[in-house]
């Protein structure tokens, strides 16, 4: 299939108009520029963020006013496509044919830009649709940031956006640009104040706020990091933010994504992105805000958000095996590291230095960080041994001493048995000034032959630092940012096969079961529901009168616990409905004549089967295994130690579902207390293994009830020692 202009003009616009109307049959088209080739994707948001032409509404001649801003950029770098500024003040606007309105434009542009007044934007989005534009952008502020009136603005907009098909960008945004393209739709002052790009931009910015976006752009132009795209997305109101990262995450022209978040809007939108961030191999880096009160108060203030459940957000993210970026500086040298992905590194590092003390200071930055020093093999130490001296260590962190200088061809030596040994994943070496321009040369030589990521730390002025980032090894010129740069790389190198686990994890979970009848499961009801997932419940019996009560527990074996059995009763300690270490059947009746009055005194209105017979079962540990459904990511699993100190430790792992065993094990050994189920200080060791295959059947319960099960707790799951198992004592399911 053969393309030509029809008609004389811009080749860009015929090109894009080409492009959408045989959408069906390609996947992307090259825009020929002198010196690119710009893939341009079939996707709802190509004429948004890969524009041919633009038309500014509310256009200035005035490059301070925002309207003026993007003008003046479009064509200060050179945009080849169309521009329409639109003004009936103006003839010509930067050189630009001005038009009255958007009626009179020549040709159908891809994207419109509105720098108009709020309560006019909807009215001329209906313009600007009648004229067959299929995409905008949106400047004002206003709209559901401001309350009151502008909640019902930004209504009437997501209603015109979802009725007429058409992508707004925004409102409250301050733009884009394509840098490759050099098609600037952002009002803002930073890209004439960082060096010009020269190479194609790679590392993409899509931020919930305007500032934060230049703020980081211009950290990563200052590190020579080239950008690809400037994305800010204002109030969401009809493109939310995951939906840019599944462009993104396309896009050819993107090897790393920073981004800024206030909340996320589809949280299971947004999981497919990252999955296919985690798929493509390519960084995605976010920063949360929302960490604090205050930061959850200002959050909600900025663009009408809500933080979120913190701590499942920072879960989701490491489970997604996205980084979270913890200041912009640390963000903008993580895009830069970006460039460096296809090395094979992750978090057990090995240290090459010529200087002890600078070895011993890397370690603690290393390990503070979260990486492993491991101690090197001894065959592979003894290899170093031969050419440094018995006074530096080999042993890791690795002196060569400043005796290196004598023999510098034993770094390739030291560098290539590091580079094979299967003991660690990535080599940093800290070498100053001409130091690290001596090793320069074994350094590339091995770099070349081995996949492995080495990462030089030069606090001089090396010369070679250029030549070893093109040879791809990182240079850091500050110990401090490099560490806290290379931790959270590392563990996303390190954590790629882990979330292709769960990724395939979740594609074979199976599909929410037909609906069920739910409504009112008390205690029993719920574990023989649990039961057939998996989870085993602990020996008992309901009983409706003391007799049965009785019979139950000789059934049983003594000594057994007594406990209220209603729906209406979540809470039975409180009701008074629960007696502990019954060891006759006296007692057992007494128990029942007891709990019942109790109950039924506490709650009058409830409704109460009788009472739950259960063995008095001991074992080495407690834990509380819980499913609930967050707004943003769905049902999510929480497990932490049981008793009365969970809220106040808070001493637990979360994960979205689903968990099966291995997930589940490591959520266990991730938390704190997990020494006490693994025979801390002479305590008979748990089954873990037990304990973990009743979590996965807890997730295999919720996945299969679905949102009718509004919450389900085990608390506690007792774990009996090692190969005894693990039973459920207590179950909870609320629904919707």
């Amino acid at each position: 299939m053969k393309w030509s202009p029809k008609r004389p003009g811009n080749q860009i616009v015929q090109l894009h108009e080409y492009v959408h109307n045989i959408t069906n049959k390609v996947n992307c088209f090259f825009i020929s520029t002198p010196n690119l080739k710009v893939p341009i994707m079939s996707h709802r948001l190509s004429p948004l963020l890969q524009p041919g032409s633009i038309a500014m509404i509310g256009a200035s001649n005035n490059p301070a006013r925002i309207g003026g801003m993007p003008l003046d950029l479009l064509r200060h770098f050179g945009f080849e496509g169309e521009v329409y500024p639109v003004n009936p003040k103006y003839e010509e606007v930067f050189g630009y044919r001005c038009y009255p309105d958007i009626e009179s434009l020549p040709h159908t542009p891809d994207l419109v830009v509105l720098a108009i007044g709020a309560a006019e934007v909807t009215a001329m989005l209906r313009r600007c649709h009648a004229s067959g534009i299929r995409a905008a952008i949106v400047y004002a502020a206003g709209f559901a940031e401001m309350g009151g009136e502008g909640v019902a603005l930004q209504e009437e907009l997501e209603r015109f956006a979802a009725d007429s098909g058409m992508v707004v960008a925004g409102p409250n945004c301050m733009g884009f640009a394509n840098l490759n393209l050099k098609a600037f739709t952002a009002f803002a002052s930073v890209f004439r104040n960082v060096p010009p790009q020269t190479g194609i931009g790679r590392a993409s910015l899509v931020t919930q706020s305007g500032n934060v976006c230049s703020t980081v752009f211009a950290l990563m132009r200052q590190l020579g990091v080239e950008v690809s795209h400037f994305i800010n997305t204002g109030n969401e109101a009809c493109v939310e933010f995951s939906e840019y990262l599944e462009f993104l995450a396309q896009d050819e022209q993107t090897d790393s994504v920073i981004g800024y978040i206030e909340q996320l809007r589809n949280g299971e939108r947004f999981i497919d992105a990252a999955l296919a961030f985690a798929e493509a191999g390519k960084p995605l880096i976010l920063y949360k805000a929302g960490q604090t009160e205050k930061g959850s108060e200002a959050v909600r203030s900025h663009t009408s958000a809500l933080a979120g459940n913190m701590a499942l957000y920072e879960a989701a993210f490491r489970q997604l095996n996205v980084i979270q970026g913890q200041d912009f500086t640390q963000m903008a040298d993580l895009a830069w590291l970006g460039g460096f992905r296809h090395r094979s590194g992750g978090k057990r590092i090995a240290i090459v230095t010529l200087s002890g003390a600078l070895g011993a200071i890397l370690a603690d930055k290393f390990i503070g960080a979260g990486l492993d020093v491991p101690t090197l093999p001894p065959e592979l130490q003894q290899t170093l041994r031969d050419g440094i001296p018995d006074y530096g260590m080999v042993s890791n962190p690795v002196d060569v001493t400043g005796n290196i200088v004598n023999n510098p061809d034993f770094v390739r030596s030291v560098f290539g048995a590091l580079a094979k040994t299967d003991a660690i994943d990535t080599v940093v070496v800290y070498a100053s000034g001409s130091l690290l321009d001596r090793m320069a040369a074994p350094l590339l030589e091995i770099a070349a032959a081995c996949p492995r990521l080495f990462v030089a730390i030069d606090t001089g002025k090396a010369h070679c630092r250029e030549q070893l980032a093109a040879g791809g090894i990182p240079v850091f010129t500050d110990i401090g940012r490099a560490a806290q740069a290379l931790a959270p790389f590392c563990h996303w190198l390190d954590g790629r096969e882990r979330v292709a686990y769960w990724a395939r994890l979740r594609r074979a979970a199976q599909k929410a079961l037909p609906a069920r009848a739910l409504a009112g499961l008390d205690e029993y009801r719920t574990k023989c529901l649990l039961a057939e997932f998996g989870v085993p419940p602990v020996a008992e019996k309901p009983a409706s009168s003391a007799d049965a009560a009785v019979a139950a527990a000789n059934a049983i074996g003594y000594p057994v616990v007594l406990k209220v059995l209603s729906a209406d009763i979540a809470h039975k300690t409180e009701a008074g409905g629960v007696r502990l270490n019954l060891a006759s059947q006296a007692e057992v009746r007494d128990a029942f004549d007891e709990v019942m009055t109790s109950a039924r005194r506490h709650a009058p209105n409830a409704h109460i089967e009788g009472v739950l017979v259960q063995a008095m079962s001991k074992g080495v540990a407690e834990l509380i295994a819980g499913v609930t459904h967050d707004p943003v990511f769905g049902a999510a699993m929480t497990v932490g130690l049981g008793g009365v100190l969970t809220e106040l430790y808070r001493d637990v792992s979360h994960r979205i579902l689903p968990v099966d065993e291995t997930i589940a094990t490591d959520m266990l050994h991730s938390l704190k207390a997990y020494p006490l189920l693994d025979g801390f200080r002479g305590r008979p060791k748990a089954d873990v293994a037990a304990a973990a295959a009743a979590v996965a059947a807890l997730s295999r319960a919720s996945r299969a009830l679905g949102r009718m099960a509004q919450e389900i707790e085990i608390n506690p799951l007792q774990v009996k020692q090692a190969g005894e198992g693990a039973v459920a004592i207590d179950a909870l399911l609320l629904t919707r």
